[in-house]
């Protein structure tokens, strides 16, 4: 997929947390960031708009998927690096501006000594506070059966884990691992282990959702959705309008697990949403 000039304009005022018209963007991006959760949908009577929720997780998904967008100075105006590289790519016919696998792998991170294997190696996880770790040989990448693996969908709860360590045990091991830059990667991975999987994201309709189809429909009971003791305090005062703005695309989602049904039955009697990121002390 290649990019035109008004392509890479209309993102840019996507990241700058603007909100733009339906058909801005063409429909194939649009399809693509619907797929991969990264773009919510307005309804205004019979107008569509687009916006995103977490800029920075669109930020890595386009500069992983498109070598034009790389270093890419997204508050500039200035598009004539960009657009030219894009252009001589699309006349080119150069692969590298579909999607690519130069980097794969995941980010971990924790806030206590994990021991582990790579390519049969031993390896101790304990990133420096600031920083986190790619595994890049995910399919070597060996874990103790008793280490809990905790999935965080947004990036800034997932570089601030320590100030979020009051919400989990601490009779076990905890590994933090994050899906971006977006990838199966690291589903195949939780795939080919035994490990407890714990799903830490939103508590909205499609973070749910995010839940069932990525994680639990491949990984089954072993996978749950984090509920926090305090929950329902914290959706009765949350966002309204995230709740109708997700409405309108998830008002026929009912979960499968059912172990999700009290969630959804408090966030559908309040009509509000909670953000992940209040959780960060």
């Amino acid at each position: 997929m290649s990019l035109s000039k008004n392509q890479i304009q209309q993102l840019q005022r996507l990241l700058r947390g603007e909100t733009i018209a339906w058909s801005s963007l063409n429909t194939d991006m649009r399809n693509t960031l619907i797929g991969e959760d990264l773009i919510i949908i307005k309804t205004n009577r019979s107008r569509k708009s687009i916006y995103v929720p977490n800029a920075e997780a669109l930020k890595m998904f386009l500069e992983h998927h498109f070598e034009e967008l790389r270093g890419m100075d997204w508050r500039s105006e200035d598009f004539s690096t960009a657009i030219s590289r894009s252009e001589l790519a699309a006349n080119s016919g150069n692969s590298k501006t579909k999607e690519i696998r130069s980097c794969p792998g995941f980010m971990v991170n924790s806030y206590d000594p994990v021991y582990a294997k790579l390519n049969g190696k031993d390896i101790v996880i304990a990133p420096q506070e600031g920083t986190m770790l790619f595994v890049a040989d995910w399919d070597q990448f060996e874990i103790p059966k008793e280490v809990l693996v905790v999935g965080i969908e947004n990036m800034e709860n997932f570089r601030r884990i320590r100030e979020q360590r009051h919400l989990f045990p601490t009779d076990r091991p905890i590994l933090f691992v994050s899906r971006y830059p977006q990838s199966t990667d690291l589903r195949n991975w939780l795939q080919n282990i035994s490990n407890d999987y714990l799903h830490f994201g939103d508590f909205d309709l499609a973070g749910m959702r995010i839940f069932e189809t990525e994680f639990h429909k491949f990984l089954g009971s072993r996978a749950s959705f984090f509920i926090p003791a305090d929950i329902e305090t914290r959706i009765s005062n949350g966002s309204t309008e995230r709740y109708n703005t997700q409405y309108a695309k998830f008002k026929s989602y009912i979960p499968k697990d059912t172990r999700l049904l009290p969630l959804y039955n408090m966030i559908n009697h309040y009509h509000r949403c909670y953000d992940q990121e209040g959780y960060i002390i």
